[in-house]
């Protein structure tokens, strides 16, 4: 509890500091807050994940750090050199990038994720991103260099899942592709990117604790599913779709906004993102089909726990405000 506590207020720290040094203090607070939920005791990758994390982290803020001290330095020069100061803004965005996972500083993340359980993916993939996400909003501007960041965080987390058997690592490829389209909602305004981020928080937040009382890890382990509960495994195919921002599910509502936005503007962007979206949803559509047409026992590990019927009625409103989330978003925008 207490490394979880520092773990929040390390984000609200980065968030609300003044001054660029605080920020960074803020993320190396978060840094150490969060390697010590990764061990864990019966999981033997555990500690090399923790390890990567914390050299991948540490080279961040390191570089995020170099270019603080040098922004500084030059501001005080009087003669101040324009093209130096866009170069040290790619730096420092290169490191939030780098922190945030998005590509092509990727790489860390889908090794890192195999090595956690599904509570520390789900702080992954969603807590350890505010404070990255709500830096790079100012320094963010439109530049050739960001739009390269979004298209390839777009195509390697579309095609990068395709290969997959571990739901972890189809999770991490996933948050890939949509920290592309978080990335291009910066470019607007920072209200579609919260509402983005928060449907997306809460859409993974019902695959995974979903997944995770039902100890899921990999696409074999879906096939014994379908005998146990297949109201609750249809409604997690559907969900999948919601995260896919297949209409008419919630997914699609904050894509939806990023689209009037961004034709405006971006049409080129726009029309390869939704390409790529395109890919995300086939894998999506692969776990559907293996886990509802297939079905066998013969497994390597068949662990399954026996919910309760309280932990049912609560993963089915879940669902439901995930499957239906558009359907209720319209209404209400029509009432008013």
């Amino acid at each position: 509890m207490i490394f979880i506590l520092t773990l929040f207020m390390s984000t609200m720290i980065s968030v609300s500091s003044y001054t660029w040094l605080g920020t960074w203090m803020g993320l190396e607070i978060n840094l150490l807050s969060f390697i010590p939920l990764l061990k864990m005791k019966n999981n033997p990758y555990s500690s090399e994940s923790s390890i990567k994390y914390f050299l991948v982290q540490a080279l961040a803020s390191s570089i995020f750090l170099f270019s603080i001290i040098m922004i500084m330095m030059t501001k005080n020069l009087i003669s101040d050199n324009l093209n130096i100061n866009q170069f040290l803004m790619m730096m420092i965005n290169s490191s939030l990038l780098m922190k945030m996972g998005a590509a092509p500083f990727h790489f860390w993340f889908p090794e890192i994720i195999e090595g956690m359980n599904w509570i520390n993916s789900l702080i992954l993939l969603t807590w350890q991103k505010i404070a990255p996400m709500m830096l790079l909003s100012y320094t963010i501007k439109y530049s050739n260099y960001i739009i390269l960041i979004i298209m390839m965080s777009t195509l390697i987390g579309s095609i990068g899942g395709l290969n997959q058997t571990s739901l972890r690592k189809i999770m991490a490829y996933s948050s890939i592709n949509h920290l592309g389209w978080m990335l291009s909602s910066l470019l607007n305004t920072e209200m579609i990117w919260m509402i983005y981020f928060i449907m997306y928080s809460f859409i993974s937040f019902t695959l995974i604790y979903n997944l995770n009382n039902f100890k899921i890890y990999y696409l074999k382990q879906m096939y014994s599913f379908m005998n146990k509960n297949l109201l609750i495994k249809f409604s997690l195919m559907l969900n999948l779709l919601s995260l896919g921002g297949l209409p008419p599910f919630l997914g699609f509502f904050p894509k939806w906004m990023l689209i009037q936005y961004l034709s405006n503007n971006y049409m080129y962007l726009l029309f390869f993102m939704i390409m790529m979206t395109l890919i995300t949803l086939f894998f999506y559509l692969r776990i559907m089909y293996t886990s509802l047409i297939m079905s066998h026992n013969e497994l390597n590990f068949n662990i399954l726990m026996n919910i309760n019927s309280k932990m049912n009625i609560l993963m089915l409103i879940s669902l439901f405000i995930s499957i239906n989330g558009l359907i209720l978003c319209t209404i209400l925008f029509n009432l008013n």
